[in-house]
């Protein structure tokens, strides 16, 4: 090994270089891939499949920093059995939405007012994956897993959560949704935390983003919907979210933490919380 190798590699070792450098393996390629695309592509043509394309992308960068840079197999991403998986993520996603969503109909906060397109149920499934696959990747993959390595999982915990909430900081959100926020990001981690892969909160992310913007028309992190069914939300701010939407609602905040309690309590019982790297002296 050359010296500027070796220098290299030392480098590496620090948390916040992997982080980094990870970072730059899937976003680099990432943003080369949309100009690509902008670029070539007749105006009008990309209407779903480029953030599909972008999301492979993302997944080839990540395993391309981790057989490079960490030298080993990409056990998060292995294929066996991740349809099982994403499903079970999906359909938890798809249960805490509809416990949400469910009280605030029956309180008069959430209405239907009619039906709209069934395309939109199709040209959403792209973006929603390219959201769940990048962030996924982004903040268990890469900020919450090397951080655990380093600093333990209760650390890592609060710093891939304050990171998470902090890519969700529009200039509209309340306390309440900055809690929604937190409170989702813990149960996604907690839900990586019990298989080491990503696949289950994949579904889960995508599962609730899907349910909100495609299916009932309801504004996500304060993202205008326009979905299958035509909804609307109304009442007080901390019941119906105000224009941030559903994850700034007291009962989004209400369902997500006691999930957060049920998938944190099983992550201990299983013995998935780390201690921080014992490091010779």
């Amino acid at each position: 090994m050359t010296d500027s190798n070796h220098r290299w590699r030392r480098v590496l070792r620090h948390p916040i270089a992997r982080m980094i450098t990870a970072s730059l393996a899937m976003f680099l390629p990432l943003a080369l891939s949309f100009a690509l695309m902008e670029t070539l592509l007749p105006k009008g043509t990309g209407v779903a499949w480029p953030n599909l394309v972008a999301a492979l992308v993302c997944v080839l960068g990540y395993r391309v920093y981790v057989k490079r840079v960490e030298r080993r197999a990409v056990t998060e991403l292995s294929g066996s059995g991740a349809p099982a998986e994403w499903a079970a993520g999906a359909e938890l996603g798809v249960l805490l939405g509809l416990l949400t969503l469910a009280p605030l109909y029956v309180l008069g906060v959430y209405r239907i007012e009619g039906v709209g397109e069934g395309f939109q149920l199709l040209k959403q499934i792209p973006e929603m994956l390219l959201v769940s696959v990048l962030e996924e990747l982004l903040i268990r993959a890469v900020m919450f897993r090397i951080a655990e390595q380093a600093w333990g999982s209760q650390r890592a915990l609060v710093f891939s959560t304050v990171l998470f909430v902090a890519a969700h900081l529009p200039g509209e959100i309340s306390l309440i949704g900055v809690l929604v926020t937190a409170a989702a990001s813990l149960a996604f981690t907690a839900a990586y935390q019990l298989s080491r892969r990503l696949w289950l909160p994949m579904g889960m992310h995508f599962a609730w983003n899907y349910l909100f913007s495609a299916v009932f028309s309801v504004p996500v992190s304060g993202h205008e919907a326009s979905g299958w069914l035509r909804g609307s939300l109304s009442g007080p701010e901390w019941l119906s979210g105000a224009a941030y939407g559903i994850e700034a609602s007291t009962i989004a905040l209400l369902v997500w933490v006691v999930a957060d309690a049920i998938l944190l309590h099983r992550v201990y019982r299983r013995g998935k919380f780390l201690p921080p790297l014992q490091r010779s002296t």
